[in-house]
C-alpha cells in the first residue's frame, strides 16, 4: 500500500519578517501548487531522487539554470534531515517505532526559491508521511517547531516559524510570537482567521528568474537585530502592530475594508524596503502591481508578491485581468490563490 501526503505553499500576508523576532504575522496556504510524498514499505530504506536532484545535464547552460532555480542541493537533503529529526523526536520521548523500512519519493510543483515556502512544504509533507507510516501523532504547534528545526538546526538555513505554522495548520493563521510565550513553552499563540471577506481580492505574482535563497535577506536582518540596530528593532515592532490592525479590520468587516487593508500591506513592504536593497526586479514587481491599483508586498523573502485587487468600481475578475495584462510579456505569472476550506 502506498501512503500519500502533501503540503501547500504559503503566502505571508502581513507582519513578515517579524516572525523570527518575537513579532506577529498572518499567513495563509493555497492549493494552486503542492509538494507530495509517496511512501511504501520496502526491505531497505531508500530515498528516490526527484527532478530537482538529477546530476545529468545537456550542457553547462542547463546546469547553470538548474542551480539558479533549485540551488546546489535539491530536495534530497530536506528528506534526510526530516527523517533524522523525526527519529530524534521519537527517541527523546520514548516513542518506539517498529522495524519496518520504507521507500520514499517526493515531487513538487511549488515555484522554487521565490519565498512561497517550497522547501518547508516538502519537509511538512515528509513529516506527515513518517507520522502516518509509523502511527505517531504530533500536535500542530510542535510539528511546526520540528519542521523549523530541520532547516535551522540540521541544515543551518535561517528561517522563522511563520511558514511552518501556516503549513501545519493549513488555514489562514494569526500568529503571535511574543517573547514570553516563546521562551516559556517554545511556541506562540496561533489562531485561525477568516479571510473570506477579502478572499476574492487576493492575488499572488511571482517570477522564478528572481530565485534567491531565504538566507540572503534573513542573514543581514538577523545580524543587525542581534547587534541591537534600533531601526530594525523599531521595524519589527511596527510589523507586529500592522498585523494586529489587519486582524481587527478583518473582524469588523466595515465598508472600505479592502482599501484599509491595502494601506497596511503597502506599509509593511515600504518599511521593509527602507531597511535594505530589495533588488530592482523585486521593486519592479511591486511597482507594476501598484500602478494597477493593487496593494503589494513580499509573500516571503522576495521573488513573489501578495496583495489585494482594488475595489474601485471593478469586479475582482476585471482587476485581475488588468494585472495580468500589466505583466504580459514578462517572466511574471499572476494567480488568484485558492484558499483551503
Amino acid at each position: 500500500m502506498i501512503l500519500r501526503t502533501h503540503a501547500f505553499p504559503r503566502a505571508g500576508l502581513i507582519g513578515n519578517p517579524s516572525d523570527g523576532y518575537y513579532g506577529r504575522t498572518l499567513a495563509f496556504c493555497f492549493r494552486n501548487f503542492r509538494a507530495e510524498i509517496e511512501m511504501w514499505e520496502s526491505p531497505d530504506l531508500e530515498l528516490l531522487p526527484s527532478r530537482r536532484d538529477h546530476s545529468v545535464f545537456k550542457g553547462l547552460a542547463t546546469l547553470h539554470n538548474d542551480v539558479r532555480l533549485h540551488g546546489y542541493y535539491g530536495g534530497f537533503r530536506l528528506l534526510k534531515a526530516t527523517c533524522k529529526v523525526f527519529l530524534d523526536y521519537c527517541q527523546l520521548r520514548g516513542i518506539e517505532l517498529d522495524n519496518r523500512n520504507f521507500t520514499l519519493r517526493y515531487r513538487s510543483d511549488i515555484p522554487n526559491r521565490v519565498g512561497l515556502a517550497g522547501s518547508s512544504a516538502i519537509i511538512t509533507a515528509c513529516m506527515r508521511a513518517l507520522m502516518g507510516f509509523y502511527g505517531v501523532k504530533i500536535p500542530r504547534s510542535t510539528l511546526a517547531n520540528l519542521i523549523l528545526s530541520v532547516e535551522t538546526e540540521e541544515l543551518t538555513i535561517p528561517a522563522g516559524l511563520q511558514d511552518r505554522v501556516a503549513q501545519a495548520y493549513e488555514k489562514p493563521v494569526y500568529m503571535d510570537f511574543r517573547r514570553d510565550l516563546m521562551e516559556e513553552r517554545g511556541y506562540g499563540n496561533y489562531e485561525e482567521v477568516n479571510l473570506s471577506p477579502v478572499a476574492a481580492n487576493l492575488y499572488i505574482a511571482y517570477r522564478e528568474d528572481l530565485s534567491q535563497g531565504t538566507e540572503v535577506y534573513h542573514n543581514d536582518l538577523r545580524t543587525r537585530y542581534k547587534q541591537g540596530d534600533k531601526e530594525v528593532h523599531a521595524a519589527i515592532r511596527t510589523w507586529a502592530d500592522l498585523t494586529g490592525k489587519f486582524r481587527r479590520e478583518l473582524e469588523e468587516v466595515n465598508d472600505g475594508l479592502v482599501e484599509r487593508l491595502s494601506r497596511l500591506l503597502n506599509e509593511n513592504f515600504d518599511l521593509r524596503a527602507s531597511l535594505y536593497d530589495v533588488g530592482e526586479g523585486n521593486r519592479k514587481l511591486i511597482e507594476t502591481a501598484r500602478k494597477c491599483g493593487c496593494s503589494s508586498k513580499f509573500a516571503g523573502s522576495g521573488g513573489a508578491i501578495v496583495g489585494l485587487l482594488p475595489c474601485n468600481g471593478k469586479a475582482p475578475e476585471e482587476a485581475f485581468e488588468g494585472l495580468k495584462n500589466a505583466f504580459k510579456g514578462t517572466n511574471v505569472r499572476v494567480i488568484r490563490p485558492e484558499l483551503i476550506d
